[in-house]
């Protein structure tokens, strides 16, 4: 017998989907993405998402930031890093998502700042592929000149919040991280918002592009 490619798509789409429901079913942890420049709102975006859904909000950024005042095994290095823009190993960053998940007991997650590169995509599926799902990215599109004013202007208190450490995050992000943003759209898995908007109307389009996958 003779089976069509698009015969054979379609089987796939359909096995991927009773799949996925069957491991909603079965209680396996599944995770959303959520990228976007610096600045974009990721983080206000995710906090209004957690409140509005239930899904614990876990900062790569905030995962990490904590280690290192913590004074954590890798907190030098951490700190080391991130006050030069640069990217922190993969292996860190998995291991500190994943020690979260597990002292929670909450199944779905949102994944704010991670992943930044493909490294951090191949260590995600070594360590965390066959227990974590992931359903979808939500990627955050912004100008460059609104991230910068936004980060300028939040008043954190950050160290890496300077005109020169942003545009060199910014330069990381555009080199390393769209690349993997490109990755997951070619997947089918990428959900875009933009985000130049006021905060509610950017977290309104937010929650209807998110619809089906939350």
């Amino acid at each position: 017998a003779v089976v069509s490619t698009q015969s054979t798509g379609r089987f796939y789409i359909i096995y991927d989907l009773l799949l996925y429901k069957t491991n909603l079913r079965m209680g396996k942890t599944s995770v959303i993405f959520v990228l976007g420049p610096p600045g974009a709102g990721k983080g206000t975006q995710c906090a209004k998402l957690s409140q509005k859904f239930g899904y614990p909000h876990l900062s790569a950024g905030e995962l990490l930031r904590s280690e290192v005042a913590n004074h954590g095994p890798d907190g030098d290095l951490i700190q080391s890093l991130i006050s030069k823009g640069n990217i922190v190993p993969s292996s860190i960053t998995v291991g500190l998502l994943s020690r979260a998940m597990k002292s929670n007991p909450e199944k779905n997650f949102l994944v704010d700042g991670f992943p930044r590169n493909q490294e951090n995509v191949n260590t995600w599926q070594k360590i965390l592929g066959e227990e974590v799902d992931v359903r979808c990215m939500l990627f955050y599109t912004c100008s460059e000149k609104v991230c910068v004013d936004r980060v300028l202007n939040r008043g954190q208190g950050r160290a890496d919040d300077t005109r020169e450490i942003i545009q060199r995050r910014i330069q990381v992000y555009n080199t390393s991280t769209l690349p993997v943003v490109e990755h997951y759209r070619n997947l089918g898995m990428l959900r875009i918002v933009d985000a130049e908007g006021p905060v509610e109307e950017v977290f309104a389009t937010t929650c209807s592009t998110l619809a089906p996958e939350i």
